[in-house]
């Protein structure tokens, strides 16, 4: 009897130790369209083969910006308490960790994962972008004779919650026209009239800086030898289309053929139809010129390659970090913690995310291949209330 008694002992003790790891499979906030789901550190795939000392100087980029702006945490449906996420990025910050088994253990003490869900639906799509590069000058001559402009001296922001508190948390951008703020010219208007904006650069290529804009930023190689950064700094307020969709449509790529490189390719093999096909994406995107040691995301710190994902701000916070579980180009799998560092026009939907591959032609041809199925898992403090709301 006693040993009988014993074994249920044991056998009450290894269940409960299973329910710590796995907790109950309820589901949070469905009735926003976005849900999480709990879930134990044994279900993220890869957790204990992940090298991730390699996300530490992301994580600590994220934890700089959360630390001078918290209020970001709050801004998307899946709410992170600022109070309890930037008591975590200080112990972090004072921890000075470097090591894999470190940061790990650090995770789990203060963190918990959840599945996110939209709809009830874990699964969604992942792709992929790069920094691109291109030749330009500071000044028009010769072959640079493509603008690249500056943020609109006649771009208007307005936000709708800044006018009534119980509509959306939602930029516009627009111009001011008859005493009216209408939308902003469109890629075809800015083509054709120019806009009154400063030029940043003059470019070599129309694709290349089309390409540059796609990406959000670029490594641009002047004239005169020296290297500067391009950066991200608005937009039209215009949806985004795609122009691999654009092409795929009228039938001058067939399926199959719509990778990155292949689409650039063509671009420049028929210049005349390039243009018009590109002018059919009515998104526009400025810029400025940077001195950060790399590409800067939404959140405002340089991106890590392989450790950098773009998602839509309208779900997942920025700044806070991220387990992707998805696949490469190359069919490998991509299972691995990144950090939430940038948004981007195509990125659309809860479970919807854009892996920053790096920079140059090697990461072009893998970024320009990846789309796969892929869901992820959102970490957030361990001892805090879970929020989900508008």
């Amino acid at each position: 009897m006693k040993r009988i008694g014993l074994l249920l002992l044991l056998l009450g003790l290894f269940s409960c130790s299973v329910r710590e790891k796995t907790p109950p499979q309820v589901i949070l906030g469905a009735e926003q369209g976005i849900e999480l789901q709990p879930a134990g550190w044994s279900d993220l795939k890869n957790f204990n083969g992940d090298d991730l000392k390699e996300a530490i100087p992301a994580f600590e980029l994220s934890c700089q910006a959360v630390l001078e702006k918290p209020e970001i945490l709050s801004m998307a449906k899946i709410k992170i308490e600022p109070a309890a996420y930037t008591k975590i990025c200080r112990r972090f910050l004072a921890a000075d960790m470097a090591e894999t088994k470190d940061f790990k253990r650090f995770l789990v003490e203060n963190f918990r994962p959840y599945l996110v869900l939209e709809n009830l639906n874990p699964q969604g799509k992942f792709t992929s972008y790069y920094e691109a590069e291109i030749r330009a000058s500071k000044h028009k001559h010769g072959k640079y004779q493509y603008p690249i402009y500056g943020r609109p001296n006649d771009l208007l922001e307005i936000n709708l919650k800044d006018f009534d508190k119980t509509l959306p948390n939602r930029r516009l951008l627009g111009r001011a026209a008859d005493g009216k703020v209408v939308p902003y010219y469109t890629r075809a208007e800015i083509s054709r009239n120019g806009v009154d904006a400063p030029v940043v650069l003059w470019g070599d290529d129309a694709v290349d800086i089309y390409l540059m804009q796609i990406q959000g930023s670029a490594v641009a190689l002047l004239d005169d030898g020296t290297a500067v950064r391009i950066r991200y700094a608005d937009n039209n307020g215009h949806e985004f289309v795609g122009i691999g969709s654009i092409l795929l449509k009228k039938g001058l790529l067939k399926p199959g053929q719509a990778s990155m490189d292949k689409i650039r390719d063509w671009l420049k093999q028929n210049p005349e139809q390039a243009r018009i096909s590109m002018d059919e994406n009515p998104r526009f995107i400025f810029h400025r010129l940077s001195d950060a040691p790399g590409p800067v995301g939404a959140l405002g710190v340089p991106l890590t390659a392989g450790r950098s994902l773009a998602v839509d701000n309208r779900y997942i916070p920025l700044g806070s970090l991220i387990w992707l579980v998805t696949t490469g180009p190359d069919k490998k799998p991509i299972e691995k913690l990144v950090a939430a560092q940038d948004i981007g026009g195509a990125i659309k939907g809860a479970v919807r995310g854009d892996y920053f591959w790096g920079h140059g032609e090697e990461a072009l041809l893998s970024a320009g291949k990846m789309n796969a199925p892929g869901q992820y898992y959102i970490l957030l403090p361990r001892h805090a209330e879970v929020k989900i709301s508008d």
